[in-house]
């Protein structure tokens, strides 16, 4: 981590004209997608704590609505990376989304802080989640000890999509392995030495984990950041971010975020009040977990085109390309676990579920087979619309997926009677194909404008 590691950082910027080759695509995106993966490990190291805990039933469906609450507190800030990715190039432009991101930090900090009110929380657990007292009492706990939660999350991204706009992906990865070294070390100790409930220990071990990662994060972009500040960074003719243009830029990117984390409690709503309530909230963070782990090196594409697309499109071609190939690899690997005896392996060995809840995971996680695929496209989707400036789409086609999905629940959980964890993974599934279906319009649209930017200003672009 000394001078050899800043120069090798240095040696490929993002912002020289090297030509760009599958192979340095591969190279740009491996720390990347090592990040993504190491963070899909979170979920099913620390479902398998808590499955071998006392209750492990009620603990697991508590830390799944504690999680799914988190997730849609912090969504708001989730975007940031893609944001610095895009925006942040030189001092004016860093301190401007600084400045917005530490805004959108303290406020969503309060909101964690207003759901924790009395009469709030009954009504979120009670009214709307119909969660047994007890489910909902280890809920709070675990919400709690989740308060440093979106603003470490805020923190960390903004940075880290800074140290990847100036192709500092490793230093990324660097900071997942101290994030999942604090999660581990913090859910252990909340297990074994505090004793604490399940639900509380996976809540304890994600909150070590992001304010580590935050704080390394802050430690490993000093360098870039002291450029940028002292204006080594400068580029001739860069434009001047103001917190309106920025807000206009990143609110249709928040909106869909929001959205979209919106899934998980629209989600939680729908299996409290379905057959096997209480086994389908058990198993749905194994499930999920399960998926995200071949999902996530899909979602880590996002910033990789976003960030090698070039100022006119010219790359898209070769990272589309990478992303077909990306695809089809995730959902094989994913259904080479679900559709073969590996499936009851990881269930019952490794996640620790009893028996029988292994087995109702089982066709959930056949269906999530199509997830990876889906996300590696939904990934180059959003990133080919904001290299085009065009955000706006992203929100709608977010409407479109939250749709289909309420309309798959609503059919399955109270049309069909279908077991609840079954009704929702196909309702995720078949939402996300509308979802990637809306934007292939808007796609076409953002090829077509990158094209054409290109005609009109053919000198070579900084890739």
């Amino acid at each position: 981590m000394g001078a050899a590691w800043r120069r090798r950082d240095h040696m490929h910027d993002v912002e020289t004209a090297e030509p760009l080759t599958y192979r340095r695509i591969a190279g740009f995106w491996t720390p990347l997608a090592g990040t993504w993966l190491m963070m899909a490990v979170e979920g099913p190291f620390l479902t398998a704590v808590i499955a071998r805990l006392p209750g492990p039933t009620e603990n697991l469906a508590a830390f799944g609505v504690a999680v799914a609450v988190a997730f849609i507190v912090e969504s708001p800030v989730i975007m940031l990376l893609s944001g610095s990715t895009a925006l942040v190039r030189d001092r004016s432009s860093y301190v401007a989304l600084r400045r917005f991101a530490q805004i959108l930090n303290a406020a969503l900090t309060v909101v964690m802080l207003l759901l924790l009110v009395p009469p709030v929380y009954e009504t979120m657990t009670g009214t709307l989640l119909n969660l047994p007292r007890d489910v909902a009492d280890l809920t709070r706990g675990a919400l709690i000890l989740l308060l440093p939660w979106p603003g470490a999350i805020g923190y960390r991204r903004f940075l880290q999509g800074t140290l990847v706009r100036h192709n500092m992906t490793r230093r990324v990865a660097y900071g997942t392995m101290v994030r999942l070294t604090f999660m581990a070390v913090g859910g252990l100790l909340g297990a074994f030495v505090l004793e604490l409930p399940g639900a509380w220990v996976g809540a304890l071990g994600l909150t070590a984990g992001v304010v580590a990662e935050a704080l390394a994060s802050r430690v490993m972009a000093r360098g870039i950041v002291a450029e940028l500040l002292a204006g080594r960074r400068e580029r001739a003719g860069s434009e001047i971010l103001t917190q309106t243009a920025i807000a206009s830029f990143y609110f249709p990117l928040a909106t869909m975020s929001i959205l979209a984390m919106a899934l998980h409690p629209l989600v939680t709503f729908f299996l409290g009040r379905s057959r096997m309530a209480i086994e389908s909230l058990a198993v749905w963070p194994v499930v999920l977990g399960l998926a995200f782990l071949f999902r996530s090196l899909g979602l880590s594409y996002q910033e990789v085109t976003i960030a090698l697309m070039g100022e006119r499109g010219e790359h898209y071609e070769k990272l589309r390309n990478f992303a077909a190939v990306l695809a089809v690899a995730v959902s094989g690997g994913l259904a080479l676990i679900a559709f073969t005896p590996l499936a009851m392996v990881w269930f019952r060995s490794v996640s620790g579920l009893p028996v029988e809840l292994a087995e109702l995971a089982l066709l959930p996680i056949r269906i999530a087979a199509l997830l990876p695929a889906l996300t590696v496209l939904m990934a180059f989707q959003r990133a080919l619309l904001v290299s085009a400036r065009l955000t706006r789409p992203l929100t709608a086609a977010t409407v479109v997926e939250l749709g289909a999905i309420a309309a798959v629940l609503s059919l399955g959980i109270f049309g069909l009677e279908l077991v609840g964890a079954v009704a929702a993974i196909a309702a995720v599934t078949i939402g996300r194909i509308a979802g990637n279906a809306f934007l292939v319009g808007p796609c076409v649209a953002a090829v077509v404008r990158l094209r054409r930017h290109r005609m009109a200003d053919p000198a070579p672009a900084a890739t």
